[in-house]
């Protein structure tokens, strides 16, 4: 079955719930649903990222007003932020359906005219991990969001045609981790670009109350507020450790998550105090245990936790830099005197430390 087939017959169902459209080729069915239960229905639910939530409003609710299609919508940032959420909250807030696909299943032209042309008026089209779209497809791209027109070639060499196809306006939704990978002339056809940022711990309370609510499950202040200061400022994760530490709560017969419950259960599954998992501590372990705090290359640090490049930098990384337990310098990534202090360990004499500068309660760099 083809992309078209997929998508046909949902579009016109006047019942379409956007969130049943969510798919994780990586996940349990079971928690799939978990997950898609528990995104918010409309932009009013959707807690944290208030600058871009109310930019996003604004172009939305402009829109609406004007009974046109919004502009084309790039969300950014790391996994786990809610790129997906916004985009299947931006079908609803409009009464629109919306088509998801991703950049890595479009790897022709052909692949994206299909698409393309199955798209009804003012549908919203979801490309998540645009960044990895092929370069003819983008470029067939570009004209489909300045033009609303794709050229369909008939034929193969000197005798080829292109015939130009009308498409009816809509509007595409791109999602990315690595937003400096999309060339310039892509990025300049978004209308508007939304950057998420890791969440503090007050709004990480706040989703999972609500996410406590919807799946039943008793919890206390306290054990809110353990599970959300160690979740990595990502409600994902929040979410996720939430339900691990439901099913320790309800294994060892207690019927309420509370502190105790929640510091037992993210023990037993190697969450520690500041929310680092195993490949965090293995990527601090191996800076410096192995590589006396760096400076290291990025594919060598990869190479010692047995991971792939890519996710030590996408999945790691950024939180790591965040609580300053790694530096990035032009020589590769270094350990910081924080991150030797959360291992326990002692630099070595001699060995070039890296000290963060201190952050105030904003995010930027005090005096």
């Amino acid at each position: 079955m083809h992309d078209g087939d997929v998508f046909g017959d949902r579009e016109r169902d006047e019942s379409y719930d956007a969130t049943a459209r969510v798919v994780d080729a990586q996940g349990d069915a079971d928690e799939r649903t978990v997950e898609a239960a528990l995104r918010p229905r409309r932009l009013a639910e959707f807690a944290g990222q208030s600058r871009v939530r109310d930019q996003l409003s604004l172009v939305l609710e402009a829109a609406r007003r004007r009974g046109t299609p919004p502009d084309h919508v790039l969300l950014s940032g790391p996994p786990g932020l809610g790129k997906t959420t916004l985009a299947m909250l931006i079908g609803s807030e409009l009464e629109r359906p919306i088509r998801i696909t991703s950049g890595p299943a479009i790897q022709h032209a052909g692949d994206l005219a299909s698409v393309l042309s199955s798209l009804m008026e003012g549908e919203v089209l979801f490309l998540d991990e645009i960044h990895r779209m092929s370069r003819s497809a983008e470029e067939m791209l570009y004209l489909a969001m300045e033009d609303f027109r794709v050229d369909v070639i008939v034929g193969k060499g000197p005798g080829a045609t292109a015939i130009p196809l009308e498409l009816p306006p809509f509007t595409v939704v791109g999602a990315t981790t690595r937003a400096g990978l999309l060339p310039a002339p892509l990025r300049d056809r978004f209308g508007f670009t939304g950057h998420l940022d890791f969440y503090a711990v007050d709004e990480l309370e706040t989703i999972l109350a609500r996410s406590a609510g919807l799946l039943e499950v008793a919890a206390d202040a306290a054990g809110i507020s353990e599970i959300a200061r160690r979740s990595r400022g990502t409600p994902r994760i929040a979410n996720r450790l939430l339900r691990r530490v439901r099913d320790w709560a309800q294994v060892h017969g207690r019927d309420v998550v509370d502190e105790e419950a929640a510091h037992a259960a993210l023990a037993l599954f190697d969450v520690d105090d500041l929310g680092l998992d195993r490949l965090d501590r293995a990527v601090l372990d191996a800076l410096c245990r192995r590589f006396g705090g760096g400076p290291v290359g990025l594919s060598t640090l990869a190479v010692a936790v047995g991971e792939e490049a890519d996710t030590v930098e996408t999945v790691a990384e950024p939180f790591l830099v965040r609580e300053g337990l790694i530096t990035r310098t032009p020589r590769g990534r270094a350990a910081t005197a924080l991150a030797w202090q959360h291992l326990g360990l002692t630099p070595p004499r001699g060995a070039d430390v890296q000290t963060p500068l201190p952050l105030d309660g904003e995010g930027r760099f005090g005096d």
